[in-house]
């Protein structure tokens, strides 16, 4: 988000690879946009109107500032792990991932959980309406490979931008 040239860099590469921005998620952490604010709606912005879906990450653990929270341009909102592991026994969890969940859909936002591991979780989760869920009930962690041939049907390598196999930096 920092980087002046990121914008630019995300529409090459779509064109590139020919990709439909609107198949392209770019998650960014509730702590990041409000220490960067300003700076950070705007970028936000020039990305939503290229088409980009925006996720805020970690929602409820940093101190975001609902009056902000109005003004990002985000589809997706990720109810952070540490509240859903205590689901559905713990009442506060509870509390917390019910008002999370109704002030995500009165915002018009898709809510996705984190953490997920058990069946009690995605039960509790969907009867409140939480749409999509991540976590160990889906999978564990895999190498790009075996994801991509689980849950994708194709090869890392159709995606690849030249760097698989690469040592990183």
């Amino acid at each position: 988000m920092r980087h002046p040239g990121l914008l630019a860099r995300i529409e090459q590469l779509l064109r590139d690879y020919r990709l439909d921005p609107g198949r392209l998620q770019l998650e960014i952490t509730e702590n990041f946009i409000m220490s960067q604010a300003e700076e950070a709606l705007e970028v936000l912005h020039q990305l939503k109107d290229l088409g980009v879906q925006l996720a805020i990450d970690d929602f409820g653990t940093g101190y975001s500032s609902l009056s902000y929270l109005k003004r990002l341009p985000l589809d997706f909102l990720k109810i952070d792990q540490s509240f859903v592991r205590g689901l559905p026994d713990d009442p506060h969890d509870a509390a917390i991932v019910r008002a999370i969940i109704a002030l995500g859909h009165s915002m018009q936002f898709t809510i996705i959980a984190e953490g997920v591991e058990n069946t009690a979780q995605q039960a509790f989760l969907a009867a409140e309406g939480c749409e999509q869920m991540q976590g160990y009930i889906v999978s564990l962690p895999l190498p790009p490979e075996l994801f991509a041939a689980k849950f994708l049907r194709m090869s890392i390598e159709d995606f690849s931008d030249g760097t698989v196999g690469k040592p990183s930096l």
